[in-house]
């Protein structure tokens, strides 16, 4: 029996479950598209993040080959299709330089209050705690990075899916994550805020799902995550209660 098999695990996404991923989002559409004072940037970036995950789906994932060598491309459709739903024509080099943008100040992270406590409150009561995020593995890991959390998780549990070879909402990628750390996916809770990757997916697998909806988004479809939290605070008492 692996020494892992019946401790409680706990992995995070990473991108707008970790930290506030609208803000690189708001900032590069201002600088480049100087919208309107009521442009909706929320909805706006709901719908950047759907076409980036339908347009890396179409190219094989992160990992795949197509996926590499046309990457760039799809960065900049994603914010054309986006903002075009919201009355902003982008040219190609308005969507590229958009993006430079947006990856300019994607490394300057702030946390999400009293996340970096709760993965370090769950490190010292004795947990399995990880990230799982979709994502090339450099951008990523440069973003995990920025947020200096080598000191809550070791290397061994950053799994990015351009490593990996699966993406999310892939069933595979958790088993892969279960495999590694010799965990169980009884015994396994995902904490995610997208509902097609991280809840339908960790469902798929038999994790235990934590919903971070703390945009109070609706959901898409007829799965139900197990639980559901929009702070911090309520995430760490729903773990509290269950771990």
């Amino acid at each position: 029996m692996h020494l892992n098999e019946h401790k409680k695990a706990v992995f995070f996404d990473v991108d707008d479950t970790l930290y506030d991923h609208l803000t690189p989002f708001r900032r590069a559409v201002d600088e480049i598209a100087h919208p309107a004072a009521d442009f909706p940037y929320e909805a706006a970036y709901h719908r950047m993040r759907y076409y980036s995950d339908i347009l890396s789906l179409e190219l094989g994932g992160a990992g795949s080959q197509q996926y590499e060598e046309t990457v760039e491309e799809m960065r900049r459709r994603r914010f054309q299709l986006a903002l075009q739903e919201f009355g902003i024509e982008l040219s190609s080099d308005q969507a590229k330089r958009m993006q430079a943008a947006y990856i300019g100040c994607q490394y300057d992270i702030q946390m999400f209050a009293r996340a970096r406590e709760l993965l370090k409150q769950l490190a010292d009561d004795g947990h399995i705690i990880g990230l799982i995020t979709n994502g090339p593995l450099e951008h990523q890991m440069n973003k995990i990075a920025a947020m200096n959390l080598g000191d809550i998780i070791p290397d061994e549990r950053l799994f990015v899916s351009g490593a990996v070879g699966w993406d999310k909402p892939d069933a595979r990628i958790f088993a892969y994550v279960n495999e590694k750390t010799g965990t169980r996916p009884e015994n396994s809770f995902y904490v995610g805020d997208s509902w097609r990757n991280d809840v339908i997916g960790a469902l798929n697998a038999g994790w235990h799902v934590i919903w971070f909806n703390h945009r109070r988004a609706k959901p898409e479809s007829e799965h139900t995550p197990h639980y559901t939290a929009t702070s911090y605070e309520e995430l760490g008492e729903i773990l509290k209660a269950r771990l």
